[in-house]
């Protein structure tokens, strides 16, 4: 259970996050309060990495390492998608499928290979 939290803690932080730094580049409507977002996610995002962090460190055995990589690879998961939602850049391209692909391979080799 709390390795799930952790994933959805994490996915949560990676759209705040998204938002945070992309708000400016939707449209000149979203451009012009783009700054206002980022100050008004900056400590929600904040609580979801410190969280993310405390419930995965101990989910994944005391590992800043593999909580890390859990954290890249949730990443890769939203960001091509709201990339692809709310800037029209496609992730159909095969460097960025293969990006997605390793980052499904970083989470599992850190979920199920033994240390």
């Amino acid at each position: 259970m709390r390795l799930f939290i952790t994933f959805l803690l994490f996915i949560l932080l990676h759209i705040g996050v998204w938002f945070s730094s992309n708000t400016q580049l939707m449209s000149e409507v979203w451009k012009a309060r783009s700054f206002w977002i980022m100050i008004a996610l900056a400590i929600p995002t904040s609580l979801l990495a410190y969280y993310a962090t405390r419930i995965g460190y101990s989910a994944l055995g005391d590992s800043v390492w593999s909580l890390r990589f859990i954290g890249f690879g949730t990443s890769y998961l939203v960001f091509p998608v709201l990339t692809w939602m709310l800037l029209g850049e496609s992730m159909l391209t095969l460097k960025t499928m293969l990006c997605i692909i390793l980052s499904f391979v970083i989470v599992a080799i850190q979920l199920w290979m033994p240390t």
